[in-house]
């Protein structure tokens, strides 16, 4: 059997993890705390008129308590110093950006006993988070359909999921680095954007970022799925309503290179797009979304798609490696390309 045929019948199972975890639950250039300000051009990954600077823990202990504490608003900006944090999760509009180095080590606990960075609810649309290092399982999850999110010059080393959108639109993903994945009977997940409930997922922006390094397979893996460095996905297992519309999203200028240490269990794609359903006669829901500029060379499966004729629908090309174009007109994929 081909890599890319076994690719595609094994593609459908890789998200197992994922889907239990989206259904359980310039510094000195922004005031000090107490002081407002305009935001200047370029100085804020996400648009906010006014806003307010807090320190963790120099005026919160932690992250959590500067985000439930009632002084800290939509647009406020809260700045993580040096060391190793906990993470918190969201409900509100606010910059996160950490300074020298700041790690998230720690955070929410998932009920499956896995640790989450960020976690984001109702409310914090249009939050950024960014200049951060993830050491924790699950780095930052859309829970609750959040639009808008930026998440920008973020570090995640050997997570199970870097970055999860589950169901967002509008996020904007770029200049990342995700060092080295891994697995759990599921996950081995660098960026995800989809959609179980039937939603619309569009808008969505991911440039830019580095996916590197091994996928490593946990010793009791059962395998039967590929990891994958970003995927589109539409699940609609288990009778799920999947989703109504994957499009409009971008995926452009990333470089991954991944190898997994135990292949003949679990092996991983540089890309996937895949439609759960697997029926090349069923109206295809993964559509007009736009794969270019990227570098997949480093990985041995490098596009994974399921239905293979969603390259018919999506517009797959000028990437290096493997490719489903013919040199599309750069204009097909978006402004400024």
């Amino acid at each position: 059997m081909t890599n890319r045929k076994l690719a595609r019948r094994m593609a459908w199972v890789g998200l197992v993890l994922s889907l239990l975890i989206a259904l359980s639950g310039c510094a000195d250039l922004f005031p000090t705390a107490g002081e407002e300000g305009a935001l200047g051009a370029g100085q804020a990954l996400a648009p906010m008129a006014k806003h307010t600077t807090w320190r963790v823990p120099g005026d919160f202990a932690t992250l959590q308590e500067a985000i439930d504490s009632p002084t800290v608003v939509d647009g406020d900006r809260i700045l993580v110093e040096p060391g190793s944090h906990a993470g918190a999760y969201v409900d509100k509009s606010v910059e996160i950006r950490g300074e020298g180095g700041a790690a998230i080590s720690d955070g929410p606990l998932h009920p499956a006993g896995l640790v989450m960075g960020f976690r984001m609810l109702a409310g914090s649309d249009g939050a950024s988070i960014s200049h951060l290092t993830f050491e924790v399982d699950l780095g930052i999850m859309n829970g609750d359909a959040v639009d808008g999110v930026f998440v920008s010059h973020c570090t995640f080393l050997n997570t199970l999921q870097a970055v999860s959108n589950w169901r967002g639109c509008g996020w904007e993903i770029s200049h990342n680095v995700i060092e080295g994945l891994r697995t759990r009977n599921g996950g081995g997940i660098g960026i995800l954007i989809g959609d179980f409930a039937g939603g619309v997922v569009t808008g969505n922006t991911v440039a830019y970022n580095t996916v590197r390094g091994v996928l490593a397979v946990d010793p009791d893996d059962g395998g039967g799925y590929n990891g994958s460095g970003i995927v589109l996905y539409a699940d609609f297992r288990w009778g799920g309503a999947g989703a109504s519309e994957i499009s409009g999203n971008r995926v452009l200028h990333n470089t991954i290179s991944l190898i997994s240490d135990t292949p003949d269990v679990v092996d991983v794609a540089a890309l996937e797009l895949t439609d759960t359903r697997d029926d090349p006669e069923l109206n295809p829901v993964i559509v007009d979304n736009a794969v270019g500029f990227n570098d997949f060379r480093g990985t041995a499966i490098q596009i994974a798609l399921t239905p293979e004729e969603l390259a018919d629908c999506n517009e797959i090309s000028r990437n290096l490696g493997d490719n489903r174009g013919r040199g599309a007109h750069p204009s097909a994929f978006g402004p400024g390309e």
